[in-house]
């Protein structure tokens, strides 16, 4: 017992339990760690042959030719098929002019080229995969829920109706108006721009389904009077209501004092 106790004293004895706790969590971590994929499930070689070429044709001249990065353009290793996905999906890659933000644009290449240039990065490293139609599926989602996790998490860039919000340094975040649910779904897990990401451990895939519910809900809810006038509830409402009453009653005094003078 004595020879056992001294052992326990020993100097390294407590960096060694440190090392050994760390490898432990980080071993846990990274098999527990949900949301990653390998190079895009049901590709084939050829489509990460042709996505490499598409990638060299149009994203290596800022991305590097083996998408390492370069200059003020990021590495593309491990950010999975769900980033290229949404990014050329949405017209924002490949890059027309640098800017503070990519804005959404027309897209440059078709459904094909755009599954196979994600097959490509996707080979590079683990990342977040380009979704299903069932995990984006709002009918599985609860509208309701969804309006108190958009609420809580993105209306304060998004504004409560998604309809976008001016931030700092000439960013901003973008109308939601008419976003497909799979290009919702892969900004939540990507975080593209100044959004920060929500993985499944900080949002599982049914809290992002509820999000994408209350999105379409909101979407194709008829806006009341006709008139959105940005979806800011009483704010802007009574702002109209102000302006637009106030210059009622100033316009009729005075036609009311022309006609008696």
């Amino acid at each position: 017992m004595t020879s056992i106790a001294a052992r326990r004293r020993h100097p390294l004895a407590t960096a060694a339990l440190v090392l050994l706790g760390l490898l432990i969590t980080g071993v846990v971590y990274a098999a527990a760690m949900p949301g990653q994929a390998d190079a895009a499930s049901g590709t084939t070689s050829a489509d990460v042959q042709a996505g490499r070429k598409l990638f060299l044709a149009n994203c290596s001249t800022c991305h590097g030719m083996n998408a390492e990065g370069r200059d003020n353009a990021p590495s593309l290793v491990g950010v999975g098929s769900a980033a290229v996905d949404f990014q050329v999906g949405t017209g924002r890659m490949p890059l027309a002019a640098s800017g503070p933000q990519a804005p959404k644009a027309p897209v440059r290449l078709n459904t094909t080229e755009i599954s196979q240039l994600a097959a490509y990065v996707a080979s590079l490293g683990p990342g977040p995969a380009t979704p299903d139609s069932a995990t984006v599926n709002p009918e599985a989602g609860d509208a309701s829920r969804g309006n108190a996790i958009f609420r809580t998490n993105c209306a304060m860039c998004h504004n409560s109706a998604g309809k976008g919000g001016a931030l700092t340094r000439g960013k901003y975040a973008p109308n939601l108006t008419g976003v497909t649910p799979t290009h919702i779904y892969e900004a939540m897990v990507t975080g593209p721009q100044s959004m920060p990401v929500f993985n499944d451990m900080t949002l599982n895939p049914q809290a992002k389904r509820d999000v994408i519910a209350y999105l379409t809900e909101v979407n194709e809810t008829p806006n009341p009077g006709g008139f959105s006038l940005g979806r800011l509830g009483p704010v802007s409402e009574g702002l109209v209501g102000w302006v637009v009453g106030l210059g009622l009653c100033i316009g009729a005094a005075v036609w009311l004092g022309s006609k008696s003078a």
